[in-house]
């Protein structure tokens, strides 16, 4: 078989995969949703971790077989906030409740993924927002989607007139990545023109894959959190480094996605 015909025939067995992941997906997003409505209480770190994985094994329990099943060679990263980088092979990199606490408060700003990852690169992705029904998919040199319209970065190219967003990677970062979230949000308020803050990444991520807003960025986090918007926003035509300008890696300490127009400017604000 010619090398042209063996590139065609793994793209299409993507194509195929990413659709039966995002049915897997929005059935998972569908339990969830069920769950969904009154503030969770809960006194102790005890109770909130207890309340948080029950929502995760809610969707887990619809996510790994049928995941497992599409795929049964690829590995499975148990911790969803592990970073770094993944041993050779293909991996299953989940975030069953993307934005869990927000579900437990009511709030509306959470999402179930599932991202493939072979040979450290990710191939597919879907990022599912259950309360919406909205679907974004991204399939490695086939573009980001949502619900089947293709997604394209912001044309902004002046950070004074952007939109920017950051997200605090977990609630016990040590003091040094805390303090310099703290300067990097004020260094923005002064360049940007609009500041948001608040989790999960994953969405945001989203809203710059669709030109919604236009740059994202983060100190620290996991590949849960980065790798599905990593590929979005390449794949709508964004540009991803770490907040210094260099190639983002699942090792990086630092995240940056944004619309090529301001990347640049990005990175100088982040970077002083």
């Amino acid at each position: 078989m010619s090398e042209t015909l063996q590139t065609t025939d793994v793209a299409t067995s993507d194509a195929d995969l990413l659709d039966r992941t995002a049915t897997a997906v929005r059935a998972a997003g569908a339990a969830l949703r069920e769950r969904f409505g009154d503030v969770v209480r809960y006194e102790t770190r005890d109770e909130l971790m207890h309340a948080l994985a029950v929502n995760d094994n809610t969707a887990l329990d619809i996510l790994r077989p049928r995941l497992t099943s599409l795929r049964p060679e690829a590995s499975w990263v148990e911790d969803e906030l592990d970073g770094g980088a993944l041993p050779p092979g293909e991996w299953w990199v989940v975030d069953p409740a993307e934005g869990n606490v927000n579900h437990l408060h009511a709030l509306p700003e959470w999402a179930v993924t599932a991202t493939l990852v072979r040979e450290n690169q990710p191939v597919l992705t879907v990022v599912h927002l259950p309360l919406t029904g909205e679907t974004y998919t991204a399939l490695t040199g086939a573009g980001a989607h949502l619900d089947g319209r293709p997604l394209h970065v912001s044309q902004t190219a002046d950070l004074g007139l952007s939109i920017v967003a950051t997200s605090q990677a977990r609630p016990d970062e040590d003091e040094k990545v805390v303090r310099r979230v703290g300067s990097s949000i004020t260094a923005m308020l002064f360049d940007a023109l609009v500041v948001r803050t608040a989790v999960p990444a994953t969405l945001h991520l989203t809203n710059v894959a669709a030109g919604r807003i236009d740059a994202f960025w983060q100190f620290a986090g996991a590949r849960a959190d980065l790798l599905p918007g990593a590929l979005l926003v390449t794949e709508a035509g964004g540009r991803i480094s770490d907040a210094e300008g260099r190639p983002w890696t699942p090792q990086s300490d630092s995240f940056l996605a944004a619309a090529p127009g301001v990347h640049a400017e990005a990175v100088a604000t982040l970077s002083r």
